[in-house]
């Protein structure tokens, strides 16, 4: 059985160790409630029974919380250009799973191999081979969620905790590397590591679109607006960057409108 308010009830007490005020504890925060409420959202409209809609949104409350222990190992709560430095899934899955936290949530271990693969997959650039159907099911649920809830972020944070620099005039005037270009207008997938601007970066960030599982999950997008309001954030002034932002928002906007029929 799934107690999904002891497990949020946990979670709060959990997070009593952290000053949930500082900013970077408190974007962690407030994303983490923001992929619950999306879970709860993508549950209602795939019809899921009690017990995967508890399990997502438990899957939900802990998929990020190797970010929490990042803070205290580094003060840090941000991805690395080199994953191979640190990796907050792998990570949150050490302290849940080898350190015996997840007890804190749930004292039915039936879920566990759920829970870690799912876990351990919402931050590759792709699904592992071999998980269950159920364990494939969650997987897809959280990576899904979370896209949606960064969207969210990417339209409320500042530019200097999402691109590293609060210098508008200076995003505005950059340019987007041809391969990252290329690599957006194939419908693939951005990697951090080959980002070499903050619009790189930014392209990045929309590119999420192109791996979300379930069309219900690009229709929020859709009915919300929210790709669009991320292209509109930046008043782009480069005349290259312009060209392929318009390329790049209309291929976004068609690929969505296609998924959503």
């Amino acid at each position: 059985m799934i107690d999904i308010v002891k497990a949020e009830k946990a979670f709060k007490e959990y997070l009593k160790q952290y000053d949930v005020e500082s900013e970077k504890v408190a974007l962690k925060v407030t994303h983490t409630y923001g992929v619950v409420k999306a879970s709860e959202y993508l549950a209602k409209q795939l019809n899921l029974n009690e017990e995967d809609t508890n399990l997502s949104r438990l899957i939900a409350l802990l998929h990020d919380i190797g970010r929490f222990e990042q803070s205290k190992a580094n003060n840090d709560v941000y991805d690395n250009a080199d994953a191979t430095l640190f990796d907050h899934a792998i990570y949150g899955c050490k302290v849940l799973f080898e350190e015996n936290m997840i007890r804190r949530f749930i004292e039915d271990d039936k879920y566990d191999n759920v829970i870690y693969k799912a876990i351990l997959n919402h931050n590759r650039i792709a699904i592992e081979d071999g998980l269950t159907e159920k364990e494939l099911l969650h997987a897809k649920l959280i990576r899904d969620n979370d896209k949606t809830d960064n969207f969210r972020v990417k339209l409320t944070e500042s530019f200097k905790v999402l691109l590293g620099t609060d210098d508008v005039e200076a995003i505005n005037n950059e340019k987007i590397s041809d391969d990252i270009y290329n690599t957006f207008m194939r419908k693939s997938l951005i990697k951090y590591g080959d980002t070499q601007t903050p619009l790189d970066r930014w392209s990045a960030y929309i590119a999420f679109i192109f791996d979300y599982n379930f069309d219900e999950s690009l229709r929020y997008l859709k009915e919300n607006d929210l790709v669009n309001k991320c292209f509109n954030r930046i008043n782009y002034k480069n005349l290259d960057t312009i060209a392929k932002i318009d390329n790049m928002r209309n291929l976004a906007n068609n690929y969505i409108e296609e998924k959503c029929k």
